[in-house]
């Protein structure tokens, strides 16, 4: 095509379309900047996110430290041991979408799904096990109103549960987005956010363990 053919071509249909990298689909935004954009909103709306739960649990933490240390009728409470269990689901987990994100980086797509969703698997396991962890301790008479020290556990524990439900939701987006083949530059945002909020989900439940068994 001659140079005064492409110039008319040009201003008729407009300048083509930039190249899209390949295996990528989806966007955060108009090219680059866009996407930079769209990441940077994503990871500050993450930290808000964890500076907020991360409040809330020291506001119940230290609600709990006054509480017992302030009266006489605090009994501790037996733990039901699939909290053991559990932690070791939950931290299996946290391995499992770790070790996917290091196959996506690679290029594994197919490992990647695999690992993604046994992670996500875990997690709803480990929801699992709390269920039963509470219906233990209903069988054995305790309730949340059964003294201080139960009472905190059941606040603290469905808390976390409830957020940990919130982050299950975000691997199961993540899962289907993969099971699609549809990870574009934001789905690789929302796979960095969700891994990071989950660990941090994890950390937050093994700082409960610690106060369960040595305040509780």
């Amino acid at each position: 095509m001659s140079m005064s053919g492409s110039i008319t071509h040009d201003v008729l249909h407009g300048p083509p379309p930039p190249p899209v990298e390949d295996g990528w689909r989806g966007g955060g935004g108009d090219g680059f900047e866009g996407r930079g954009a769209f990441r940077r909103a994503s990871f500050t709306g993450l930290y808000v996110l964890l500076a907020a739960s991360t409040m809330l649990f020291a506001a119940f933490t230290s609600a709990m430290v006054v509480r017992r240390g302030l009266s006489d009728d605090w009994a501790s409470m037996a733990k039901p041991p699939i909290l053991l269990i559990n932690t070791g689901v939950l931290l299996a987990s946290s391995l499992a979408l770790e070790l996917a994100r290091r196959a996506l980086k690679s290029g594994g797509r197919s490992k990647f799904n695999g690992w993604w969703t046994a992670g996500t698997a875990l997690g709803v396991l480990f929801l699992g096990g709390q269920a039963l962890a509470w219906s233990q301790l209903n069988a054995a008479g305790v309730f949340i109103s059964s003294n201080p020290s139960s009472s905190f556990f059941f606040v603290l524990t469905v808390s976390h549960a409830i957020h940990l439900l919130g982050g299950v939701s975000a691997l199961f987006y993540v899962d289907v987005q993969a099971l699609r083949l549809s990870l574009g530059p934001a789905k690789r945002t929302a796979i960095d956010i969700s891994a990071i909020f989950w660990h941090f989900l994890d950390g937050l439940w093994l700082y409960l363990m610690v106060l369960f068994y040595v305040w509780g």
